[in-house]
C-alpha cells in the first residue's frame, strides 16, 4: 500500500470514528429538523422534510434568548471571579513553598470533593436576606468557589513551567516582587490562564442543579434550565427541545474551534519540566 492510500484510510477511519463517537450529537440535529410527530413515530433518522420551524418558534415564541443571555452573564462572571482569585493562589503555590501553603494546597482537595448539594440549602438560606435568589450574582458566587480549586491547581501547573531565573532578572533589573509578577510573569502564562478560562467557563456554562435551585424566574434562567421547561408532565415538545439543545451546543463549539491548541497546551502543562 503506497503512503497516499494509507493516508486516505487513516483519513477514512478517523472520520469513521469520529461520527461514531458524534452520534448522538448528530442525531439531535436531524431530529431538530423535523416536527415531533415525525422524531416520535422513528419513521427515519434523516428527515425527509428537513424544516426550520423549531428554530423559529424556539426564538419567536420562547424566552431562549432570555435563557442564553443569562448564561453567558453567569458564565463569563464565574470565569473572571474565579481566574482573578486563582492567578494569585496559583502562583503563590508555585513559587513559595512552607507549611501554611501546604495546608492550602490540601485544603483545596478537600474542598474539591466536598459534594455541592450539601451546601445548597445553607447557602439558600444566607442568599435569601441578602436578596440575592432569582439573581444572576448568587449563581456567579456559587459558581466561582466551585470551580476555583482546579482553575487554581491548573494555574499553579502553569506557572511551574514558567522559569524563576526570568523574574531573578527581572528583580535585578529593578523590578519588584509585583513587578516581576506582572511584567513577567502574567504575559508569559497567557496560554495557560486562556485553557484555564475556557475550563472555568465551561463547568458553569454546563451546570444545572445550581442554577435550579437559586434560579426561579424565567427572566432569571440560564439555558440549562430554561430547556428543561420543554419537558412537561405528560408529554415532551422533542422538536423544540432539539433544537435548543442544538442551539445551546453551537457557543461552546465555536470557542472549541478557536482555542482548541490552549486547552491542548493547558492541559498537559506542567507535565514535563526542562
Amino acid at each position: 500500500m503506497t503512503r497516499t492510500k494509507r493516508n486516505w484510510a487513516l483519513t477514512a477511519t478517523m472520520t469513521l470514528i469520529a461520527m461514531v463517537i458524534n452520534l448522538p450529537i448528530i442525531l439531535m440535529v436531524f431530529n431538530s429538523l423535523q416536527p415531533t410527530e415525525a422524531i416520535v413515530a422513528r419513521l427515519t433518522i434523516i428527515p425527509r422534510d428537513p424544516s426550520l420551524q423549531n428554530y423559529l418558534l424556539l426564538m419567536e415564541e420562547t424566552p431562549f434568548l432570555s435563557y442564553l443571555r443569562n448564561s453567558v452573564v453567569t458564565a463569563l462572571g464565574a470565569t473572571v471571579f474565579s481566574l482573578f482569585c486563582a492567578v494569585f493562589a496559583g502562583y503563590a503555590l508555585s513559587r513559595f513553598k512552607n507549611r501554611l501553603l501546604d495546608v492550602y494546597s490540601t485544603g483545596l482537595f478537600a474542598v474539591q470533593m466536598f459534594p455541592i448539594i450539601l451546601a445548597l440549602i445553607p447557602l439558600f438560606l444566607l442568599f435569601r436576606p441578602l436578596g440575592l435568589i432569582d439573581t444572576p450574582l448568587s449563581v456567579i458566587i456559587v459558581y466561582g468557589v466551585i470551580n476555583l480549586p482546579f482553575v487554581t491547581w491548573m494555574a499553579r501547573s502553569y506557572f511551574d513551567t514558567i522559569p524563576r531565573e526570568l523574574e531573578e532578572a527581572a528583580l535585578i533589573d529593578g523590578c519588584g516582587h509585583f513587578g516581576a509578577f506582572f511584567r513577567v510573569v502574567l504575559p508569559l502564562s497567557g496560554p495557560g490562564l486562556a485553557a484555564v478560562s475556557i475550563f472555568a467557563f465551561l463547568l458553569a456554562y454546563n451546570e444545572f442543579f445550581v442554577a435550579n435551585v437559586f434560579l426561579r424566574t424565567k427572566a432569571a434562567m440560564t439555558l440549562p434550565v430554561g430547556i428543561q421547561m420543554f419537558l412537561q408532565q405528560f408529554s415532551t415538545d422533542w422538536g423544540s427541545l432539539t433544537a435548543a439543545a442544538s442551539v445551546t451546543m453551537l457557543p461552546t463549539l465555536i470557542l472549541f474551534l478557536f482555542v482548541q491548541k490552549f486547552i491542548t497546551h493547558g492541559a498537559i502543562a506542567g507535565g514535563v519540566k526542562g
